[in-house]
């Protein structure tokens, strides 16, 4: 339908084995669902190729790539000109996920903080937005973001955010965007909703992190792209908004965070 509400996955991983048995009815699912744009993420830069073969393969896919922090252990530390390489490729949108874990992770902190760093050199050579995971870790999240931003711009999006109201507020400061995935539609996520609802509009994207979190009527479930708009429609009705005026105001924030996503599309 031409009418048809069009919202965007952010942040999903579609190369997850889970997927494995109908990857093209997930995708299939998801644009008849009304998502039209889907950033499927590389954790191990070992496995780009075949995240890099998903968004070859679909028009509505674009990936991303980096090194998880919770992987930063166990995987070669990633490099600047590793990260500007893979940029090249046309559907290639932004650099991460990277991060800080400190839940399950703390012990690779100092691991973890280098790969931020070269990730974020990364994102400022490319002109791609950062793409960050935040676990537990706000105080030290916040301070390298912030030194960071002050030796050089870039732009960033905080995936799936459900850390603190004080880093929210810092990314905020920086210029950067919060990302609502279904853990904002769990009833008692009441204090991460009132983040958002404070935040400016032209700052939120929506995501699945897809196959987790679930939003509801299908919490506990695979999550796939499809359910964004479950999430979605959660987000509007937080911020104050009618869901068509909030799809439209997240697409724009698409856009205009990942714009290489959006001339691709123009172009096509």
């Amino acid at each position: 339908m031409t009418d048809q509400i069009q919202i965007t996955d952010s942040h999903c991983h579609l190369d997850f084995d889970t997927f494995d048995d109908e990857r093209e009815q997930v995708v299939a699912r998801a644009v008849e669902a009304g998502v039209t744009r889907m950033v499927t993420i590389c954790t191990k830069l070992r496995l780009e190729p075949q995240v890099r073969a998903i968004a070859e393969a679909h028009p509505e896919v674009f990936f991303a790539a980096g090194t998880h922090p919770m992987s930063v252990a166990d995987e070669p530390m990633a490099t600047v000109d590793e990260l500007v390489k893979l940029a090249e490729h046309p559907k290639f949108v932004g650099i991460g996920e990277t991060g800080l874990d400190y839940h399950y992770t703390a012990e690779s902190a100092e691991a973890q903080q280098q790969s931020l760093r070269l990730h974020i050199e990364a994102a400022r050579q490319t002109g791609l937005p950062l793409i960050i995971h935040a676990r537990d870790a706000d105080e030290d999240m916040a301070r390298i973001l912030s030194e960071e931003h002050a030796t050089g711009g870039y732009d960033c999006v905080m995936h799936c955010f459900s850390s603190g109201p004080d880093l929210a507020q810092t990314a905020i400061d920086l210029g950067f965007y919060l990302s609502i995935s279904g853990i904002a539609a769990f009833p008692k996520s009441s204090e991460l909703r009132e983040i958002f609802a404070a935040a400016p509009v032209e700052r939120i994207l929506v995501e699945t992190d897809a196959p987790y979190l679930a939003p509801p009527p299908y919490r506990g479930k695979r999550n796939e792209p499809a359910y964004t708009v479950h999430t979605a429609k959660v987000g509007a009705e937080t911020v104050g908004m009618d869901w068509p005026d909030f799809a439209a105001q997240t697409q724009a924030n698409f856009d205009r965070l990942f714009a290489k996503a959006a001339q691709y599309r123009a172009a096509a």
